[in-house]
């Protein structure tokens, strides 16, 4: 077997590819070792290494974030816990460990149902295969006053390029398509 590593904009993060599917819909972030081992036993191995403050899971990657220390000291055992676990075969999520619980509810006036729509829309063709392909994910929270809420997850959350890619990126685009739209703002999960 032979997993691929790749760097994030965000120095904290390396992707790793093993090739295989993960998740077949959605994306799973773990960012506390008791919800890991509720919930994925890849995620428990993986935040049980030192160091290790997050693992997301998309369709078919891992990005693993560090809280100190180098790369080249943690990328082996990350690589060596990743080999173990599906050389026996084990799943990804455990049986009893559904998605994680909703992150609040998305918040925008009915009157805004179909400028929401389109911004779903662009959130889902153009922008989160892109942020996707660096190790993260976007999702809507909501829209008010003219501003569409983020929340950004994965090799996403933190990274020092995140503000000009909400700001740059996503803002221009939304705004090009959706009149609306006159900022872009990044949220935490609640």
């Amino acid at each position: 077997m032979f997993i691929q590593t790749e760097v994030t904009p965000n120095p904290a993060t390396l992707k790793f590819l093993p090739g295989r599917v993960l998740i077949e819909s959605g994306t799973e972030e773990f960012s506390d070792r008791d919800e890991a081992e509720a919930r994925s036993p890849l995620a428990a191995k993986l935040m049980a290494i030192p160091d290790v403050a997050g693992v997301f899971f998309g369709f078919d990657f891992v990005t693993v974030t560090k809280r100190t220390g180098e790369w080249q000291h943690l990328k082996p055992a990350v690589l060596a816990t990743l080999m173990e676990h599906f050389m026996a075969d084990e799943p990804v999520m455990a049986a009893n460990g559904g998605p994680a619980a909703t992150s609040g509810e998305e918040f925008f006036s009915q009157a805004d149902e179909q400028t929401v729509a389109t911004i779903k829309e662009l959130l889902e063709t153009r922008v989160r295969p892109a942020v996707a392909q660096d190790g993260g994910d976007i999702t809507f929270r909501g829209f008010k006053d003219g501003t569409v809420y983020l929340n950004m997850r994965g090799a996403c959350a933190g990274c020092p390029s995140s503000t000009a890619t909400l700001k740059h990126g996503i803002q221009n685009l939304l705004r090009h398509f959706v009149p609306e739209v006159e900022a872009v703002e990044a949220v935490e999960a609640a």
